[in-house]
């Protein structure tokens, strides 16, 4: 399959923690852990994991085999669809997620595939997210044109 898939990883803010990209044809829970792991080995404070469908399997099970000790526990929760309700249905946290995928995608440098190598895209989606950060730091004002006193 031509095509990139990626995973990250959003804090409450939205601001990605970490990032890994696929080709399209791998499976979610496959490369889960490959970011998540990783995520959880840096960040010691987290103590819950929310995820989408894509992620069920034994995401969970491995989790807590490797991160399971008497001073920490992470637990993971999978965002479940209301069978009541059809059509769409906006689930709880999961705007975050999207949210963050929507400033990443008014990147000219992440709308078009560029890059040959996944790494590379991971680090365009950094250097991105950095972008973000430092223009909200700078109160978002831009100082291209602006005249030096």
């Amino acid at each position: 399959m031509k095509g990139r898939k990626r995973h990250i990883v959003v804090d409450v803010l939205g601001l990605v923690l970490g990032c890994y990209v696929t080709s399209a044809n791998t499976a979610d829970v496959k490369a889960a852990p490959a970011v998540l792991v990783w995520v959880l080995e840096q960040f010691e404070r987290i103590v819950k994991v929310l995820a989408d469908q894509g992620y069920c399997g034994s995401l969970g099970a491995l989790i807590h085999r490797f991160f399971a000790t008497p001073s920490r526990s992470v637990e993971v929760e999978l965002s479940q669809r209301s069978t009541e309700t059809k059509g769409f249905q906006v689930e709880p946290k999961r705007w975050i997620v999207e949210r963050t995928w929507t400033w990443l995608e008014n990147a000219r440098a992440l709308t078009r595939d560029y890059e040959t190598l996944p790494e590379n895209h991971e680090g365009m989606i950094y250097v991105v997210m950095i972008r973000l950060m430092l223009r909200r730091l700078t109160n978002n004002r831009r100082t291209r044109n602006s005249k030096l006193a």
